[in-house]
């Protein structure tokens, strides 16, 4: 129904945890294509994150800003302790 890219993020709720949702993605025809990332509030965030990326090819600020988040997160993760 659209050209534009379409992703998917299985929602958890019943009793298979979004299994069910996550298969209905992922078995979409020939021709319909899903990007379909993690199940629940992790794929969220990894959605957000890759339609800034799809979007950042075309637009420069969100490309700084991109790159910006990503030094954010590596100064993070130089901050955590080892166990």
């Amino acid at each position: 129904m659209t050209l534009l890219p379409v992703l998917g993020v299985p929602m958890q709720g019943n009793a298979v945890g979004g299994l069910d949702a996550l298969l209905s993605m992922v078995q979409m025809p020939g021709g319909v294509p899903v990007g379909t990332l993690a199940i629940g509030s992790h794929g969220a965030k990894n959605a957000a994150l890759l339609a800034i990326r799809i979007l950042a090819n075309s637009r420069p600020e969100l490309r700084q800003k991109l790159r910006e988040y990503h030094t954010g997160m590596a100064k993070q993760i130089e901050n955590e302790p080892l166990l």
